[in-house]
């Protein structure tokens, strides 16, 4: 049977159900973590993160790792952002970066030299192509010196783009320096949208850069679309949604637009009065999920739609489907090793994160120690969640018996508390249970993060200990 065909049968399905998502959507993690990074202490360090490289070269051999890099500038403010970026227009700056995240590079290449191998990489932000094409070609040469990479045809080279700050010239090459995956933000085609979020992005500019990317041989396109966006309402988001399908990019992730003003400044700027209502974001995500499926795109979980034929599908159906900081991921087994400003890094049972502005980065980098500012070791607990965690938000099913094979518990006495919320959540329709599976329904895999959260010993502490809201966005 061929990949595409076994894929197609393994699709998962998804069915969305407006009730039960207005009844149980609440604020709660993406799990892009467990524990989450809102957990990780200041206590953790430099050294912590040594014994845990320390751990992983006991296990020998060369093992598959995933590389992530942070570019953290940006040309203009997009309102809707919260990622951690510096808006400027002075290059000099990121010149300066490039200085200090070489010798982050070179400090990781060194602690991981002999075990390292790198089958994934991806680049991040900010906007990555803020930096020139000869930052990019130093940049790249730099980190092939200090680590061995997979050839091209195994590896997963991606980078993240603004359509706004590349000609088609620059995306070959971005092909020629290795990246063979490329994701553009999109967001919402409107214009009356793109004016509200201070983002204008002509059709004809963002289908141009798509079509440069296939002329180049790049193995995937991915577009990112947001729903929920000040102006936004059913015949935009269809409009858009028409456009996105035309262009036919391999993978889709549709995020929701949280909007907390009190914790992004620049989401101040968005007038109140421009927001659609929860029953319309809520139609909106309806109309997204009836309109991608039925062009045939599979549901990944969460965000994410992919091709049938595309390796997220292809994972996902064959159950080495993984999720990381970067969202899902095909390398299950490889240990992640980030760089730059805020980065973290998943190394055996750490988790580090680096610091979070520049004048710290650059002074711990000065010291010559990597700019680890806190993180987190998990216990046996933790990794037992974690797992768990993974094999819901992948896979949508648990196998008890095998998660039982690998631990030395009895599921049903050990987590006797969860079971008991769990049986609320089957109640609703959102999951069966028995002796041997947990199984996530087709309606259940939209609130997915509602059923993971069962699950998050450090969340329910959280909320015993903590009066205020915690700073989440709502799981649906």
């Amino acid at each position: 049977m061929s990949t595409s065909s076994s894929t197609v049968a393994l699709t998962p399905v998804v069915e969305f159900d407006a009730a039960i998502i207005s009844k149980l959507s609440q604020s709660g993690p993406r799990y892009t973590s467990y524990p989450t990074a809102d957990r990780f202490s200041s206590d953790f360090g430099y050294g912590n993160f040594l014994e845990a490289l320390a751990a992983l070269r006991l296990r020998g051999g060369r093992r598959p790792m995933s590389l992530y890099i942070h570019i953290p500038f940006c040309d203009t403010v997009c309102y809707y952002c919260a990622c951690n970026k510096i808006v400027t227009k002075d290059r000099s700056k990121a010149a300066t970066y490039l200085s200090y995240l070489k010798q982050e590079i070179a400090m990781q290449g060194k602690l991981f030299s002999g075990i390292n191998r790198i089958e994934q990489l991806h680049f991040g932000g900010g906007t990555p192509t803020y930096l020139s094409e000869r930052q990019m070609e130093e940049l790249m040469a730099h980190l092939r010196h200090h680590f061995d990479f997979a050839p091209d045809d195994v590896g997963e080279y991606s980078i993240e783009i603004d359509p706004r700050t590349v000609s088609r010239a620059r995306v070959h090459a971005l092909r020629a320096q290795g990246f063979n995956r490329i994701s553009l933000g999109v967001q919402d085609f409107d214009p009356d949208v793109q004016k509200a979020v201070n983002r204008i992005q002509p059709e004809a500019e963002t289908l141009a850069i798509i079509a440069a990317a296939r002329e180049a041989g790049f193995r995937s396109v991915s577009i990112d679309l947001i729903y929920g966006l000040p102006k936004q309402n059913l015949t935009t988001m269809e409009q858009t949604l028409a456009k996105v399908i035309q262009a036919s990019p391999d993978r889709i992730a549709l995020y929701h637009y949280a909007h907390m003003p009190h914790l992004f400044k620049p989401q101040r700027r968005i007038l109140d009065a421009d927001m659609p209502d929860s029953a319309t974001k809520l139609a909106m995500l309806g109309l997204c999920i009836a309109r991608l499926t039925a062009a045939g795109y599979v549901y990944i979980g969460m965000d994410h739609f992919a091709k049938p034929t595309d390796d997220l599908a292809v994972a996902q159906g064959q159950g080495r489907l993984h999720r990381n900081f970067q969202g899902y991921s095909t390398r299950a087994e490889a240990d992640l090793v980030a760089c730059g400003v805020s980065a973290i890094s998943s190394v055996g049972a750490v988790y580090s994160q680096n610091e979070k502005t520049l004048d710290a980065y650059y002074e711990r980098l000065d010291e010559g120690r990597l700019p680890i500012a806190r993180g987190i070791k998990l216990d046996n607990d933790d990794l037992l969640r974690r797992l768990i965690i993974q094999m819901l938000m992948c896979n949508f099913e648990l196998s008890i018996a095998s998660l039982e094979q690998g631990y030395p518990i009895v599921f049903h006495s050990y987590f006797a508390a969860e079971l008991a919320k769990l049986a609320e959540l089957e109640a609703d329709g959102l999951l069966t249970i028995d002796r041997e599976w947990l199984t996530v329904t087709a309606k259940g895999r939209l609130l997915i993060r509602n059923i993971c959260m069962v699950f998050d010993r450090h969340l329910s502490a959280a909320k015993e200990n903590a009066p205020q809201p915690l700073r989440y966005s709502k799981t649906v």
